[in-house]
Protein backbone atom coordinates (compact mmCIF):
# COMPACT_ATOMS: atom_id res chain seq x y z
CA UNK A 1 0.00 0.00 0.00
CA UNK A 2 1.25 3.62 -1.03
CA UNK A 3 2.00 5.81 1.71
CA UNK A 4 -0.03 8.77 2.11
CA UNK A 5 1.88 12.05 2.47
CA UNK A 6 1.02 14.72 5.12
CA UNK A 7 1.50 17.42 1.91
CA UNK A 8 -0.35 17.99 -0.99
CA UNK A 9 0.31 15.96 -3.68
CA UNK A 10 0.17 17.70 -7.54
CA UNK A 11 0.19 13.98 -8.60
CA UNK A 12 -3.89 13.30 -9.88
CA UNK A 13 -3.14 9.43 -8.54
CA UNK A 14 -3.54 9.87 -4.83
CA UNK A 15 -6.14 11.15 -2.28
CA UNK A 16 -5.21 15.01 -1.35
CA UNK A 17 -5.30 15.94 2.47
CA UNK A 18 -7.72 18.33 2.18
CA UNK A 19 -9.77 18.06 4.92
CA UNK A 20 -9.21 20.62 7.84
CA UNK A 21 -10.08 20.10 11.66
CA UNK A 22 -13.42 21.78 11.26
CA UNK A 23 -14.40 19.67 9.08
CA UNK A 24 -13.15 16.23 10.34
CA UNK A 25 -14.82 17.16 13.23
CA UNK A 26 -18.45 17.87 11.68
CA UNK A 27 -18.17 15.27 9.38
CA UNK A 28 -17.86 12.94 12.84
CA UNK A 29 -21.12 14.80 14.56
CA UNK A 30 -23.11 14.33 11.08
CA UNK A 31 -22.23 11.12 11.44
CA UNK A 32 -23.54 10.29 15.06
CA UNK A 33 -26.62 12.33 13.92
CA UNK A 34 -28.18 10.33 11.42
CA UNK A 35 -31.61 9.49 9.84
CA UNK A 36 -32.55 7.02 11.39
CA UNK A 37 -32.58 9.52 15.13
CA UNK A 38 -35.26 11.76 13.07
CA UNK A 39 -37.34 9.11 11.22
CA UNK A 40 -36.77 5.89 13.15
CA UNK A 41 -37.42 7.29 16.84
CA UNK A 42 -40.69 7.25 16.35
CA UNK A 43 -41.24 3.53 15.81
CA UNK A 44 -38.18 2.94 18.95
CA UNK A 45 -40.32 4.83 21.24
CA UNK A 46 -43.26 3.32 20.44
CA UNK A 47 -42.07 -0.28 20.96
CA UNK A 48 -40.12 0.56 23.94
CA UNK A 49 -41.32 3.30 25.75
CA UNK A 50 -39.18 5.29 27.97
CA UNK A 51 -37.15 3.01 28.42
CA UNK A 52 -35.59 3.78 25.01
CA UNK A 53 -33.26 6.28 26.67
CA UNK A 54 -31.32 3.47 27.84
CA UNK A 55 -31.34 1.52 24.50
CA UNK A 56 -29.78 4.28 23.03
CA UNK A 57 -27.34 4.98 25.18
CA UNK A 58 -26.33 1.24 25.49
CA UNK A 59 -25.62 1.15 22.08
CA UNK A 60 -23.39 4.54 22.06
CA UNK A 61 -21.05 3.23 24.43
CA UNK A 62 -20.92 0.11 22.97
CA UNK A 63 -19.79 2.07 19.24
CA UNK A 64 -17.25 4.00 21.24
CA UNK A 65 -15.06 1.48 21.79
CA UNK A 66 -15.39 -0.17 18.43
CA UNK A 67 -14.27 3.76 17.27
CA UNK A 68 -11.40 3.68 19.88
CA UNK A 69 -10.28 0.17 18.38
CA UNK A 70 -10.91 1.67 15.14
CA UNK A 71 -8.55 4.75 15.95
CA UNK A 72 -6.01 3.38 17.65
CA UNK A 73 -5.38 1.06 14.54
CA UNK A 74 -5.38 3.73 12.11
CA UNK A 75 -2.75 5.56 14.08
CA UNK A 76 -0.44 2.77 14.45
CA UNK A 77 0.20 3.26 10.86
CA UNK A 78 -0.26 6.02 8.81
CA UNK A 79 -0.24 3.96 5.45
CA UNK A 80 -3.71 2.77 6.85
CA UNK A 81 -5.75 4.95 4.89
CA UNK A 82 -8.92 3.51 6.20
CA UNK A 83 -10.26 0.34 7.83
CA UNK A 84 -10.54 -1.61 4.52
CA UNK A 85 -6.08 -1.25 4.85
CA UNK A 86 -5.52 -2.29 8.41
CA UNK A 87 -8.48 -5.41 8.31
CA UNK A 88 -6.63 -7.10 5.35
CA UNK A 89 -2.96 -6.29 6.90
CA UNK A 90 -4.13 -7.99 9.82
CA UNK A 91 -6.75 -10.21 9.16
CA UNK A 92 -5.67 -11.39 5.81
CA UNK A 93 -6.77 -10.26 1.86
CA UNK A 94 -10.31 -11.27 2.30
CA UNK A 95 -10.96 -9.43 4.81
CA UNK A 96 -10.32 -5.98 3.30
CA UNK A 97 -12.05 -7.51 0.34
CA UNK A 98 -15.06 -8.89 2.27
CA UNK A 99 -15.33 -5.15 4.84
CA UNK A 100 -15.08 -3.42 1.63
CA UNK A 101 -17.59 -4.35 -0.54
CA UNK A 102 -19.65 -4.92 2.51
CA UNK A 103 -19.18 -1.36 3.81
CA UNK A 104 -19.64 -0.39 0.11
CA UNK A 105 -23.32 -2.21 0.02
CA UNK A 106 -24.07 -1.19 3.78
CA UNK A 107 -23.76 2.85 2.52
CA UNK A 108 -25.95 2.24 -0.66
CA UNK A 109 -28.75 0.62 1.02
CA UNK A 110 -28.49 3.57 3.91
CA UNK A 111 -28.42 6.59 1.42
CA UNK A 112 -31.58 4.51 -0.41
CA UNK A 113 -32.88 4.51 3.17
CA UNK A 114 -32.26 8.41 3.09
CA UNK A 115 -33.49 8.45 0.29
CA UNK A 116 -36.79 7.17 0.99
CA UNK A 117 -36.72 9.52 3.93
CA UNK A 118 -36.15 12.84 1.65
CA UNK A 119 -39.62 11.39 -0.10
CA UNK A 120 -41.04 10.85 3.02
CA UNK A 121 -40.41 14.37 3.99
CA UNK A 122 -41.07 16.27 1.35
CA UNK A 123 -45.19 15.04 1.42
CA UNK A 124 -44.84 17.23 4.87
CA UNK A 125 -44.77 20.16 2.16
CA UNK A 126 -46.27 18.59 -0.72
CA UNK A 127 -48.48 15.35 -0.34
CA UNK A 128 -49.03 14.98 -4.11
CA UNK A 129 -46.06 14.99 -5.16
CA UNK A 130 -44.60 11.96 -7.39
CA UNK A 131 -42.35 10.10 -4.69
CA UNK A 132 -39.75 9.10 -6.96
CA UNK A 133 -38.75 13.14 -7.79
CA UNK A 134 -36.94 14.53 -4.79
CA UNK A 135 -35.33 10.88 -4.65
CA UNK A 136 -34.23 11.48 -8.08
CA UNK A 137 -32.98 15.27 -7.56
CA UNK A 138 -31.14 14.13 -4.76
CA UNK A 139 -28.89 11.69 -6.43
CA UNK A 140 -27.70 14.22 -9.10
CA UNK A 141 -27.23 17.01 -6.50
CA UNK A 142 -25.53 15.20 -4.50
CA UNK A 143 -23.38 13.42 -7.66
CA UNK A 144 -22.69 17.31 -9.23
CA UNK A 145 -21.49 18.66 -5.63
CA UNK A 146 -19.47 15.18 -4.61
CA UNK A 147 -17.61 15.46 -8.52
CA UNK A 148 -15.96 19.08 -7.81
CA UNK A 149 -13.78 18.34 -4.54
CA UNK A 150 -13.55 16.93 -1.33
CA UNK A 151 -13.24 20.33 0.01
CA UNK A 152 -16.42 21.35 -0.76
CA UNK A 153 -17.71 17.77 0.65
CA UNK A 154 -16.24 18.40 3.92
CA UNK A 155 -18.10 22.11 3.51
CA UNK A 156 -21.11 20.52 2.59
CA UNK A 157 -21.09 18.06 5.48
CA UNK A 158 -20.00 21.32 7.53
CA UNK A 159 -23.00 22.98 6.71
CA UNK A 160 -25.70 20.40 7.01
CA UNK A 161 -24.32 19.28 10.76
CA UNK A 162 -24.31 22.71 11.80
CA UNK A 163 -28.26 22.49 10.79
CA UNK A 164 -28.73 19.66 12.81
CA UNK A 165 -26.57 20.77 15.97
CA UNK A 166 -28.57 24.03 16.14
CA UNK A 167 -32.05 22.32 15.37
CA UNK A 168 -31.29 19.66 18.25
CA UNK A 169 -30.32 22.01 20.45
CA UNK A 170 -33.12 24.14 20.02
CA UNK A 171 -35.58 21.19 20.12
CA UNK A 172 -33.67 19.89 23.50
CA UNK A 173 -33.93 23.58 24.78
CA UNK A 174 -37.58 23.91 24.14
CA UNK A 175 -39.20 20.87 25.22
CA UNK A 176 -37.18 21.28 28.61
CA UNK A 177 -38.48 24.61 28.92
CA UNK A 178 -42.01 23.23 27.90
CA UNK A 179 -41.87 20.87 30.84
CA UNK A 180 -40.73 23.02 33.38
CA UNK A 181 -43.31 25.05 32.58
CA UNK A 182 -45.88 22.24 32.56
CA UNK A 183 -47.11 23.18 29.60
CA UNK A 184 -50.22 22.01 28.10
CA UNK A 185 -51.01 20.59 24.81
CA UNK A 186 -53.84 21.21 22.43
CA UNK A 187 -54.76 17.36 23.40
CA UNK A 188 -55.08 18.25 27.06
CA UNK A 189 -51.89 16.47 27.85
CA UNK A 190 -49.59 17.70 30.39
CA UNK A 191 -45.58 18.45 29.68
CA UNK A 192 -43.27 17.32 32.51
CA UNK A 193 -40.42 14.90 33.39
CA UNK A 194 -43.20 12.73 35.08
CA UNK A 195 -44.53 11.56 31.18
CA UNK A 196 -40.79 9.60 31.27
CA UNK A 197 -42.60 6.93 34.52
CA UNK A 198 -45.93 7.79 35.32
CA UNK A 199 -47.37 5.46 32.40
CA UNK A 200 -46.16 1.83 32.96
CA UNK A 201 -42.97 3.07 34.12
CA UNK A 202 -39.66 3.05 32.07
CA UNK A 203 -40.26 -0.12 30.76
CA UNK A 204 -43.95 0.00 29.67
CA UNK A 205 -44.29 -3.04 27.23
CA UNK A 206 -41.76 -4.99 29.47
CA UNK A 207 -38.32 -6.22 28.97
CA UNK A 208 -39.08 -7.41 25.49
CA UNK A 209 -40.49 -4.41 24.48
CA UNK A 210 -37.13 -2.76 25.41
CA UNK A 211 -35.11 -5.46 23.62
CA UNK A 212 -37.28 -4.51 20.48
CA UNK A 213 -36.08 -1.18 20.65
CA UNK A 214 -32.51 -2.09 19.33
CA UNK A 215 -32.92 -2.75 16.12
CA UNK A 216 -33.87 0.88 14.78
CA UNK A 217 -32.11 2.62 17.11
CA UNK A 218 -28.56 0.23 15.46
CA UNK A 219 -29.51 2.01 12.49
CA UNK A 220 -29.48 5.49 14.16
CA UNK A 221 -25.76 5.45 14.35
CA UNK A 222 -24.62 3.63 11.21
CA UNK A 223 -22.39 6.59 10.01
CA UNK A 224 -20.80 6.86 13.33
CA UNK A 225 -17.35 5.33 11.56
CA UNK A 226 -17.32 7.40 8.80
CA UNK A 227 -14.70 9.99 10.15
CA UNK A 228 -12.60 6.43 9.54
CA UNK A 229 -13.11 7.17 5.97
CA UNK A 230 -11.56 9.92 6.00
CA UNK A 231 -8.08 9.34 7.38
CA UNK A 232 -6.42 9.65 3.30
CA UNK A 233 -7.92 13.07 3.38
CA UNK A 234 -7.72 14.60 6.78
CA UNK A 235 -4.48 16.73 7.02
CA UNK A 236 -3.72 16.31 10.51
CA UNK A 237 -4.95 12.77 11.18
CA UNK A 238 -3.42 12.36 14.90
CA UNK A 239 -5.03 15.34 16.28
CA UNK A 240 -8.10 15.03 14.49
CA UNK A 241 -9.14 11.73 14.32
CA UNK A 242 -8.72 11.64 18.31
CA UNK A 243 -10.75 14.68 19.10
CA UNK A 244 -13.24 13.50 17.03
CA UNK A 245 -13.50 10.13 18.80
CA UNK A 246 -13.26 11.09 22.20
CA UNK A 247 -16.24 13.59 21.94
CA UNK A 248 -18.68 10.92 20.44
CA UNK A 249 -19.93 10.30 24.04
CA UNK A 250 -20.60 13.87 24.69
CA UNK A 251 -22.61 13.88 21.17
CA UNK A 252 -24.56 10.75 22.37
CA UNK A 253 -25.94 12.58 25.41
CA UNK A 254 -26.78 15.39 24.00
CA UNK A 255 -28.13 14.65 20.66
CA UNK A 256 -29.79 11.44 21.65
CA UNK A 257 -30.54 11.03 25.60
CA UNK A 258 -31.37 14.55 25.52
CA UNK A 259 -33.39 15.34 22.50
CA UNK A 260 -35.43 11.97 23.70
CA UNK A 261 -36.00 13.01 27.01
CA UNK A 262 -36.84 16.38 25.61
CA UNK A 263 -39.56 14.49 23.08
CA UNK A 264 -41.02 12.13 25.46
CA UNK A 265 -41.42 14.55 28.23
CA UNK A 266 -43.65 17.04 25.87
CA UNK A 267 -45.28 14.17 23.59
CA UNK A 268 -45.84 10.98 26.24
CA UNK A 269 -44.65 7.60 24.77
CA UNK A 270 -48.07 6.89 23.72
CA UNK A 271 -48.55 9.58 21.65
CA UNK A 272 -46.03 9.04 19.88
CA UNK A 273 -46.57 8.35 16.29
CA UNK A 274 -44.49 4.97 15.14
CA UNK A 275 -44.87 6.35 11.08
CA UNK A 276 -43.79 10.01 11.73
CA UNK A 277 -40.81 11.42 12.80
CA UNK A 278 -41.37 12.41 16.55
CA UNK A 279 -39.13 15.75 16.04
CA UNK A 280 -41.94 17.07 14.06
CA UNK A 281 -44.65 15.44 15.68
CA UNK A 282 -43.63 17.25 18.70
CA UNK A 283 -44.24 20.98 17.69
CA UNK A 284 -47.23 20.03 15.62
CA UNK A 285 -49.08 18.56 19.21
CA UNK A 286 -47.95 21.81 20.96
CA UNK A 287 -49.43 23.53 18.34
CA UNK A 288 -46.78 25.00 16.79
CA UNK A 289 -47.17 24.17 13.46
CA UNK A 290 -44.66 26.76 11.78
CA UNK A 291 -41.92 25.41 13.99
CA UNK A 292 -42.85 21.93 12.71
CA UNK A 293 -42.22 23.04 8.98
CA UNK A 294 -38.56 24.50 10.19
CA UNK A 295 -38.00 21.11 12.37
CA UNK A 296 -39.35 19.42 8.71
CA UNK A 297 -36.54 20.76 6.43
CA UNK A 298 -33.37 20.12 9.10
CA UNK A 299 -34.85 16.10 9.08
CA UNK A 300 -34.80 16.62 5.33
CA UNK A 301 -31.09 18.15 5.46
CA UNK A 302 -30.11 15.40 8.03
CA UNK A 303 -31.27 12.66 5.21
CA UNK A 304 -29.35 14.71 2.56
CA UNK A 305 -26.58 14.89 4.93
CA UNK A 306 -26.09 10.80 5.77
CA UNK A 307 -26.91 10.40 2.20
CA UNK A 308 -23.93 12.93 0.90
CA UNK A 309 -22.19 10.74 3.43
CA UNK A 310 -22.78 7.73 1.60
CA UNK A 311 -21.99 8.63 -1.76
CA UNK A 312 -18.47 9.97 -0.71
CA UNK A 313 -17.51 6.80 1.61
CA UNK A 314 -18.65 4.31 -0.88
CA UNK A 315 -16.34 6.09 -3.72
CA UNK A 316 -13.41 6.34 -1.49
CA UNK A 317 -14.12 2.39 -0.63
CA UNK A 318 -14.59 1.57 -4.26
CA UNK A 319 -10.87 3.20 -4.70
CA UNK A 320 -9.30 1.48 -2.45
CA UNK A 321 -10.62 -1.89 -3.47
CA UNK A 322 -9.31 -0.94 -7.02
CA UNK A 323 -5.88 -0.43 -5.88
CA UNK A 324 -5.67 -3.58 -4.13
CA UNK A 325 -7.22 -5.21 -6.92
CA UNK A 326 -10.39 -6.03 -5.62
CA UNK A 327 -12.43 -3.83 -8.22
CA UNK A 328 -12.23 -2.77 -11.64
CA UNK A 329 -9.16 -0.59 -11.96
CA UNK A 330 -11.20 2.19 -13.40
CA UNK A 331 -12.66 3.17 -9.75
CA UNK A 332 -8.72 3.61 -8.78
CA UNK A 333 -8.61 6.32 -11.41
CA UNK A 334 -8.79 10.09 -9.80
CA UNK A 335 -10.49 12.98 -12.14
CA UNK A 336 -8.45 15.89 -12.56
CA UNK A 337 -9.78 17.74 -8.86
CA UNK A 338 -8.77 14.09 -7.26
CA UNK A 339 -12.06 12.51 -7.03
CA UNK A 340 -12.98 9.13 -7.28
CA UNK A 341 -15.40 10.12 -10.54
CA UNK A 342 -16.25 6.72 -11.73
CA UNK A 343 -16.85 5.32 -8.21
CA UNK A 344 -19.08 8.42 -7.23
CA UNK A 345 -20.79 8.06 -10.78
CA UNK A 346 -21.78 3.96 -10.23
CA UNK A 347 -22.91 4.54 -6.82
CA UNK A 348 -25.30 6.81 -7.38
CA UNK A 349 -26.79 4.52 -10.29
CA UNK A 350 -26.93 2.10 -7.85
CA UNK A 351 -29.22 4.95 -5.58
CA UNK A 352 -31.55 5.29 -7.99
CA UNK A 353 -32.71 1.70 -6.96
CA UNK A 354 -34.07 3.47 -3.90
CA UNK A 355 -37.03 4.92 -6.23
CA UNK A 356 -37.43 1.94 -7.47
CA UNK A 357 -37.84 0.29 -4.01
CA UNK A 358 -40.91 2.99 -3.58
CA UNK A 359 -42.70 1.59 -6.59
CA UNK A 360 -42.56 -1.87 -5.23
CA UNK A 361 -43.02 -0.86 -1.55
CA UNK A 362 -45.21 1.81 -1.77
CA UNK A 363 -45.62 2.31 2.59
CA UNK A 364 -42.58 4.38 2.90
CA UNK A 365 -42.04 3.35 6.89
CA UNK A 366 -42.33 -0.85 5.67
CA UNK A 367 -39.69 0.46 3.03
CA UNK A 368 -37.18 2.05 5.54
CA UNK A 369 -37.78 -0.69 8.50
CA UNK A 370 -36.22 -3.30 5.62
CA UNK A 371 -33.83 -0.88 4.40
CA UNK A 372 -32.62 0.06 7.69
CA UNK A 373 -32.82 -3.98 9.13
CA UNK A 374 -30.10 -4.58 6.41
CA UNK A 375 -28.41 -2.08 6.78
CA UNK A 376 -28.01 -2.08 10.84
CA UNK A 377 -26.99 -6.22 9.58
CA UNK A 378 -24.08 -5.69 7.74
CA UNK A 379 -22.78 -2.27 9.91
CA UNK A 380 -22.56 -4.48 12.82
CA UNK A 381 -20.43 -7.05 10.25
CA UNK A 382 -17.63 -3.99 9.58
CA UNK A 383 -18.06 -2.74 13.22
CA UNK A 384 -16.87 -6.88 14.05
CA UNK A 385 -14.11 -6.46 11.93
CA UNK A 386 -12.46 -3.56 13.09
CA UNK A 387 -12.80 -5.54 16.39
CA UNK A 388 -11.23 -8.55 15.23
CA UNK A 389 -8.59 -7.13 13.82
CA UNK A 390 -7.98 -5.06 16.92
CA UNK A 391 -7.78 -8.21 18.83
CA UNK A 392 -5.18 -10.10 16.02
CA UNK A 393 -3.25 -6.47 16.11
CA UNK A 394 -2.98 -6.47 20.07
CA UNK A 395 -2.12 -10.47 19.62
CA UNK A 396 0.87 -10.02 16.64
CA UNK A 397 2.22 -6.48 16.91
CA UNK A 398 2.39 -5.58 21.11
CA UNK A 399 5.40 -3.22 20.73
CA UNK A 400 2.96 -1.18 18.36
CA UNK A 401 -0.17 -0.98 21.22
CA UNK A 402 2.65 -0.23 24.00
CA UNK A 403 4.08 2.68 21.84
CA UNK A 404 0.25 3.53 20.84
CA UNK A 405 -0.81 7.20 22.73
CA UNK A 406 -4.38 6.72 21.89
CA UNK A 407 -4.89 2.87 23.05
CA UNK A 408 -8.61 1.87 23.11
CA UNK A 409 -9.93 1.57 27.08
CA UNK A 410 -10.62 -1.56 28.54
CA UNK A 411 -8.59 -3.27 25.04
CA UNK A 412 -9.21 -7.26 24.71
CA UNK A 413 -11.77 -7.53 26.91
CA UNK A 414 -14.00 -4.59 25.63
CA UNK A 415 -13.84 -5.67 21.90
CA UNK A 416 -14.71 -9.07 22.89
CA UNK A 417 -18.15 -7.73 25.01
CA UNK A 418 -18.77 -5.26 21.76
CA UNK A 419 -18.69 -8.51 20.05
CA UNK A 420 -21.05 -10.41 22.38
CA UNK A 421 -23.28 -7.23 22.16
CA UNK A 422 -23.49 -7.53 18.27
CA UNK A 423 -24.43 -11.27 18.63
CA UNK A 424 -26.88 -10.30 21.20
CA UNK A 425 -28.59 -7.93 18.47
CA UNK A 426 -28.41 -10.18 15.76
CA UNK A 427 -30.89 -12.51 17.89
CA UNK A 428 -32.86 -9.90 18.66
CA UNK A 429 -33.79 -9.01 15.20
CA UNK A 430 -35.06 -12.69 14.94
CA UNK A 431 -37.35 -12.20 16.80
CA UNK A 432 -39.40 -9.76 14.98
CA UNK A 433 -40.94 -10.92 12.10
CA UNK A 434 -40.25 -7.87 10.10
CA UNK A 435 -36.91 -8.15 10.95
CA UNK A 436 -35.94 -11.58 10.61
CA UNK A 437 -36.98 -11.51 6.62
CA UNK A 438 -34.81 -8.55 5.99
CA UNK A 439 -32.08 -10.66 8.08
CA UNK A 440 -32.00 -13.26 5.70
CA UNK A 441 -30.47 -10.89 3.29
CA UNK A 442 -27.53 -10.85 4.46
CA UNK A 443 -26.23 -14.77 3.90
CA UNK A 444 -27.03 -14.17 0.23
CA UNK A 445 -25.09 -10.88 0.27
CA UNK A 446 -22.08 -13.34 2.12
CA UNK A 447 -22.64 -16.17 -0.78
CA UNK A 448 -22.45 -13.76 -3.35
CA UNK A 449 -19.26 -11.98 -1.78
CA UNK A 450 -18.03 -15.37 -1.60
CA UNK A 451 -17.86 -16.05 -5.21
CA UNK A 452 -16.52 -12.41 -6.31
CA UNK A 453 -13.48 -13.48 -4.19
CA UNK A 454 -13.05 -16.37 -5.40
CA UNK A 455 -13.17 -15.51 -8.76
CA UNK A 456 -11.02 -11.94 -8.22
CA UNK A 457 -8.16 -14.13 -6.62
CA UNK A 458 -8.15 -16.94 -9.43
CA UNK A 459 -7.89 -13.38 -11.65
CA UNK A 460 -4.73 -12.43 -9.54
CA UNK A 461 -3.19 -15.80 -9.62
CA UNK A 462 -3.03 -15.82 -13.33
CA UNK A 463 -2.00 -12.02 -13.55
CA UNK A 464 -5.42 -11.09 -15.91
CA UNK A 465 -6.70 -7.68 -16.02
CA UNK A 466 -9.90 -6.50 -14.58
Amino acid sequence: MAPQSGHRDPDSSHLQRNLSNRHIQLIAIGGAIGTGLFMGSGKTISLAGPSVILVYLIIGVMLFFVMRAMGELLLSNLQYKSFIDFSSDLLGPWAGFFMGWTYWFCWIITAIADVIAIAAYMQFWFPDLPQWVPALACVGLLLSLNLLTVKLFGEIEFWFAMIKIVAIVALVGTGLFMAYSAFVAPSGRVAGLSNLWNDGGFFPNGMMGFFAGFQIAVFAFVGIELVGTTAAEARDPERTLPRAINSIPVRIVIFYVMALVAIMAVTPWRDVVPSKSPFVELFVLAGLPAAAGIINFVVLTSAASSANGGVFSTSRMLYGLAEKGDAPRRFAVLSRRHVPASGLMFSCICLLGGAALMYVIPDLVEAFTLVTTVSATLFMFVWSLILLSYLVYRKQRPALHAASRYKMPGGRFMACACLAFFAFIVVLLLLEADTRQALFVAPLWFLLLGVGYAVARKRAIQGRPD
